[in-house]
């Protein structure tokens, strides 16, 4: 099961009336699904953040998936699951209803049990190319030193051309948008948190030649610009 799922989440919120909670999401690259009281859907890799309003009375629970999942959840072309990003992709065969009845705190052990016999039998689809894909992705988020396609490619023993091909044909996305993503991810982690330097020397400490170039880069793959993205975690501590 560990080469398919990376981690489970579960979020119960209860508002008064008229109130309600922006929750920002940065999700890491690769396919989840999440399963709420109206809907379950898969969503493809997308590195952009993702606000959502929270009202009323709810729930989610969301299963994050190792890469190599993409081509055992669904039928769907990753490039395409890619394009549709943050749109999700219906799931009818979840067991919803079973999850919804184990989310007491007292329940949360039969809660993962359910999950693990649903998925169990994709687990044991996933193929040595999967297995290849999380290998790449696990490099591409953890090493710090790569920041070229080819250091990507030596880190996992193929040619940039293998690893082009699989990282295209199994998650959608080049070898370069994974390294690129996990630099401007990390950085935007430091602006939220407030800890990133003035944003200048932070774009320079990601081996950008001027600020410019940077937010640039850091706005096409995030979606927002960093200034954006320090500003929203201002507010949250200033709640």
């Amino acid at each position: 099961m560990q080469d398919l799922v990376r981690h489970v989440w579960l979020v119960t919120w209860e508002l008064p009336p008229g109130v309600a909670r922006a929750q920002r999401v940065l999700s890491y690259p690769a396919v989840n699904i999440v399963l709420e009281p109206d809907s379950v859907a898969l969503y493809g890799p997308d590195s952009r953040v993702d606000t959502r309003e929270l009202r009323g009375t709810g729930w989610a629970v969301g299963i994050l998936f190792r890469p190599a999942a993409g081509s055992v959840l669904t039928r769907t072309d990753a490039r395409e699951l890619v394009r549709r990003a943050p749109d999700g992709e219906p799931v009818s065969d979840a067991p919803a209803r079973r999850v919804s009845d184990n989310l007491a705190p007292g329940d949360r052990t039969h809660l993962v049990g359910v999950l693990r016999s649903w998925l169990r039998p994709r687990a044991e689809l996933i193929d040595e190319r999967g297995l290849a894909l999380n290998r790449v992705c696990d490099s591409a988020e953890n090493d710090e030193d790569i920041v070229r396609v080819a250091d990507l490619a030596a880190s996992v023993g193929m040619s940039v051309r293998t690893l082009e091909r699989l990282t295209r044909e199994r998650l959608g996305v080049s070898p370069k948008w994974l390294i690129e993503c996990r630099r401007m991810q990390n950085a935007a982690t430091q602006l939220y948190s407030g800890t990133a330097t003035e944003l200048s020397m932070l774009a320079a400490e990601l081996g950008f030649v001027d600020y410019a170039h940077f937010s640039r880069r850091y706005a096409a793959i995030l979606a927002e610009t960093p200034e954006q993205t320090r500003r929203a975690g201002e507010r949250s501590r200033a709640r």
